[in-house]
């Protein structure tokens, strides 16, 4: 069957889909499997890291969210699967732009109440981790009035920022011809940029609570960390994440004289202040490394060519006929192709996911030569692994597709090579 036709797209996207769905069934079984096969026989390399107890706590918690992940996999493929060939959307189409017209303004708006009406949908399974799951290994400090104001704030904010944005998109389809799909790239880059600026002052602000780091000993050790390394910042900040989560971190965000580092209260609750400034310096590390702007680089390229093949599959007439779209339309290709792309990325992330903990190799090694202290960037690792009882035995090829960060032994081990060296 020739897969450029309606019939042969939709068959051959039916089975990616599908495909995906048990790949990761399957991928989550074999980790289940794994871990569940070390439970009450700690692995010797991890008695020097945790006691019994947290070794089957962590265990547990594996094992719960691998089965949370089949069954909301399972219920996500269907979904997907019911969005795409149930004849559905093509419905909705019609009489969305039959009522209210199909103006760009009109389009964007269809294209941002799917993406609400997909979102709604995992509503309950949101819930369900947040409340029962995360509840009941000691990780949930939200509560449901609280959950709730996020949610709804999520979709005032996905609203007010992706209309207007998708409506100049689809503006700059309409006036700039064949070669729209460079100028939106430059549009979307643009837009990325003052993303990097604006969100940590007026975005993440309305989810969470941002103070300065108090005066004291480790302010003091952080801002003569980012001295000796060159690493010019405007404030460092503490983030109530404990409000929402037992969970704990550490990030920047901006660039230039915009850039800041967000630590969780959770973290500096958990690790002492060489610690503190290891986590830091790994971060650092990132920056030091150009880890972000490579990222950053390979993220854009990916965008401009998914632009290009939207601009193409725009114009075949059997794309739009393999979903039961009549006619060709720019605002439905967009939607039909951002429909498939997870499906698509799944199977080419471990790439990515390989070039991510290669640099997170690089940055450990950094952390440990700009601190002279390799102890206490292992020690902090140690520690934010066991206080999120992350999985110490991960089925290697589970880790293999979706780790951005190697394991705790792993990442000793590499410390221990380059410290040696």
């Amino acid at each position: 069957m020739d897969w450029l036709t309606p019939e042969g797209f939709a068959a051959f996207t039916g089975a990616l889909v599908i495909m995906r769905g048990v790949a990761e069934w399957w991928l989550d079984q074999f980790n289940v499997t794994h871990i569940q096969g070390h439970q009450g026989k700690m692995p010797p390399a991890w008695k020097s890291v945790m006691d019994a107890s947290t070794f089957s706590r962590s265990v547990n918690y594996t094992v719960a969210k691998g089965k949370f992940s089949q069954w909301s996999g399972i219920y996500g493929t269907l979904i997907l699967l019911a969005a795409l060939f149930s004849g559905l959307l093509p419905v909705m189409e019609q009489t969305w732009t039959g009522h209210l017209g199909a103006s760009i303004w009109i389009q964007s708006g269809f294209l941002c109440t799917v993406a609400t009406l997909l979102a709604l949908f995992d509503l309950p399974w949101n819930f369900w981790s947040q409340f029962h799951l995360e509840e009941r290994f000691g990780f949930n400090k939200s509560n449901s009035k609280l959950w709730a104001v996020d949610q709804l704030k999520m979709f005032i904010l996905g609203w007010a920022i992706g209309w207007p944005m998708i409506t100049l998109l689809l503006w700059i389809v309409e006036k700039a011809g064949d070669q729209w799909w460079v100028w939106a790239w430059c549009v979307l880059l643009v837009f990325q940029i003052v993303m990097l600026i604006l969100a940590p002052m007026l975005i993440l602000p309305l989810f969470n609570k941002l103070t300065p780091l108090d005066e004291g000993s480790l302010k003091d050790r952080l801002l003569l960390l980012a001295g000796r390394t060159g690493f010019g910042m405007s404030a460092i900040q503490v983030m109530d994440g404990s409000r929402r989560s037992g969970h704990s971190n550490a990030f920047f965000t901006g660039f230039g004289k915009f850039r800041r580092i967000v630590l969780f209260d959770t973290l500096i609750e958990q690790l002492n202040e060489r610690e503190v400034e290891a986590v830091l310096a790994h971060e650092i590390g990132h920056f030091k490394k150009r880890h972000v702007l490579l990222m950053m680089g390979i993220g854009l390229a990916g965008m401009l060519v998914q632009l290009w093949i939207v601009a193409w599959v725009a114009k075949q007439t059997w794309f739009f006929s393999a979903f039961g779209f009549a006619q060709t339309s720019m605002p439905i290709a967009f939607m039909i192709f951002f429909l498939i792309l997870g499906t698509v990325t799944f199977w080419i992330s471990p790439l990515s996911h390989l070039l991510s903990r290669q640099f997170e190799y690089q940055a450990d090694a950094y952390a440990a030569q700009a601190t002279g202290d390799r102890k206490a960037l292992t020690d902090a690792l140690r520690k934010i692994s066991l206080e999120n009882l992350s999985n110490p035995v991960p089925h290697p090829l589970y880790s293999f597709v979706y780790y951005s960060h190697p394991t705790l032994l792993e990442r000793e081990k590499a410390l221990s090579h380059h410290w040696e060296q």
